[in-house]
């Protein structure tokens, strides 16, 4: 399958860097010849007639412009750096799609997709059929089934996600936006126990919700049949949203953070925690519901606005 490298103007550096490698015959010559194989810079040096240390500047050249791809591997004299092709097309967009016009990536994420948690009783963890192994039982929250899981629970601690960073290269965030259906977790059920769930991007604290209660006096809309009366059945559907300036919770601001101190230009994806803070004064716990549990037809959303 071919691998293509895209270039634009909007990203002036990344395509300079790559025109000034791709401005070299011999820059050229090495990677028609590392299109049928990969060589060390010694092979190359002697297969297009060089002196070693030309071909090793030529091939850091073309690594740092992300043509090739380098690999230390043992030699006959010790460790060698191995080159092999990294594309096979360059594409490059001249004209600018910049327009004052916003875009937007949505992300639906799993209640069961989490990639960290830590997780105290009462605890549990649902599909839309069953139970997932036996309640109060932390380790269910490793179990593969969780991929499925519509529902989990914890009476305090944290569950994290990371979602994919979507933004096209050189373009700047406006606004992220995260949405969720959550309430409190009381044991059973209980209207008035307070929770105060606080949301972190990126390890930063945009905002806690205090949720008024544990939700079980009717059942909710979506909950599964196995879920039974006298237990949590739904939530509130809650909202953060972190802009360049500051952190709203439901539109309400509540903290200076923003999106500038997160560096999610650096990395492909955008970590997402959901919990309660040890020292927060309503140490309430929290119950996730997915698309099939709960009030709300949505998983955990992710908005982003550039």
């Amino acid at each position: 399958m071919a691998k293509y490298i895209e270039l634009s103007a909007d990203a002036p550096e990344k395509l300079c860097t790559v025109a000034k490698a791709l401005s070299s015959p011999l820059r050229i010559e090495i990677i028609k010849l590392l299109y049928t194989n990969s060589y060390n810079v010694r092979e190359i040096a002697e297969k297009l007639s060089l002196p070693a240390s030309s071909a090793g500047l030529h091939v850091k050249t073309l690594e740092e412009a992300g043509l090739i791809n380098t690999e230390q591997q043992p030699g006959e004299r010790g460790s060698a750096k191995v080159c092999s092709r990294k594309g096979d097309l360059v594409t490059i967009r001249l004209h600018s799609l910049e327009d004052k016009t916003s875009k937007v990536k949505t992300i639906s994420m799993p209640v069961g997709a989490f990639t960290d948690c830590e997780i105290y009783p009462t605890c549990g963890i649902g599909t839309e059929w069953d139970m997932i192994g036996n309640e109060d039982k932390p380790e269910m929250f490793y179990s593969p089934e969780r991929a499925d899981a519509q529902i989990l629970w914890s009476s305090a601690g944290y569950v994290e996600y990371r979602f994919s960073n979507l933004v096209p290269e050189g373009k700047e965030i406006k606004r992220i936006m995260v949405s969720a259906e959550i309430c409190s977790e009381a044991p059973n059920y209980r209207e008035d126990w307070k929770s105060d769930i606080t949301l972190w991007m990126n390890g930063i604290d945009c905002g806690t919700w205090t949720s008024p209660g544990d939700f079980g006096k009717r059942r909710g809309r979506l909950t599964p049949e196995w879920i039974k009366e006298g237990n949590t059945q739904y939530g509130l559907l809650v909202s953060w949203s972190i802009d360049g300036d500051a952190c709203y919770v439901n539109d309400t601001k509540v903290g200076e953070s923003a999106l500038a101190g997160m560096e999610i230009e650096n990395k492909p994806y955008i970590t997402v925690r959901f919990g309660n803070k040890p020292d927060a004064k309503y140490v309430g716990g929290f119950n996730f519901f997915g698309r099939k549990a709960g009030d709300y037809a949505q998983d955990i959303v992710m908005t982003i606005e550039y």
